[in-house]
């Protein structure tokens, strides 16, 4: 009998972008008060440095320092590619990061040639970060749920995926694209090691949909981590990141 998993709560950096980019610590240190377990880095690109001036091993300091632990990081392309690989794994190792997830790639998603090209690339990292613990995987944006031949890219690109590829699906992005997530998780089971979470329109986090979510995360699956990706503009301020985990809390997650 499957029983109900908590699953811890991370937050994606990009969303307070603007203040992080301004203190570092600091905003480590807010986003641990709130109550968050772990964050998400993002736009890396395999260089040996892991965020502007600080390397791996300074911002694992700091992660430690704020009892934080690294849910993932967002990666560019070329951090996937065998030039960079080895740094990007080296980075990940000394943050104690699993996952490694291509941010979004819309002109690799344009047609079934270019699609069956970055499957091909995904599996091949893939199989180049498994021996080291690490899972490679593809966030969703709402390009990836435009129809070719009358269907999503985003399913011809799992449908070509190997089964250890995280499936990250971004439940607002989705829905932004006219996609259906839930549909998504239920049609490519215990694929997903991290989510991210983000209200749309009616589909809050209070919402009747939103614990389908939940449950499907919660119950017989992979998910591993709840990623929050809610700021303001440009990145600046705490009060809609923190109003996101006062709703999560009072949901129990």
């Amino acid at each position: 009998m499957n029983t109900k998993k908590r699953i811890p709560i991370g937050f994606q950096l990009w969303a307070v972008r603007g203040e992080f980019s301004r203190d570092v610590g600091g905003t480590l240190r807010k986003l641990a008060e709130m109550g968050y377990q772990g964050v998400e880095f993002w736009d890396y690109a395999g260089t040996l440095q892991l965020y502007g001036k600080y390397s791996a091993a300074e911002l694992r300091k700091l992660l430690d320092q704020n009892g934080l632990r690294c849910c993932g990081i967002h990666v560019k392309l070329e951090a996937l590619n065998a030039a960079n690989l080895r740094q990007t794994i080296e980075n990940s190792r000394i943050l104690g990061n699993e996952y490694l997830t291509l941010a979004g790639a819309k002109e690799c998603t344009a047609d079934k040639n270019q699609i069956a090209r970055l499957a091909r690339l995904l599996n091949k990292a893939s199989a180049a970060c498994l021996p080291h613990k690490m899972i490679v995987g593809y966030h969703a944006h709402p390009f990836d749920f435009k129809k070719i031949d009358g269907r999503f890219a985003w399913e011809l690109l799992f449908e070509q995926l190997k089964p250890k590829v995280n499936m990250q699906m971004d439940v607002g992005n989705c829905l932004a694209g006219k996609g259906d997530p839930l549909a998504m998780l239920i049609k490519f089971p215990k694929r997903t090691w991290t989510i991210h979470l983000k209200e749309h329109k009616d589909k809050t986090f209070e919402s009747d949909y939103y614990a389908e979510i939940f449950q499907r995360c919660e119950i017989g699956s992979m998910t591993r981590w709840y990623i929050v990706e809610v700021g303001g503009v440009l990145g600046k301020g705490f009060r809609a990141t923190r109003s996101a985990i006062q709703k999560l809390t009072r949901l129990g997650k």
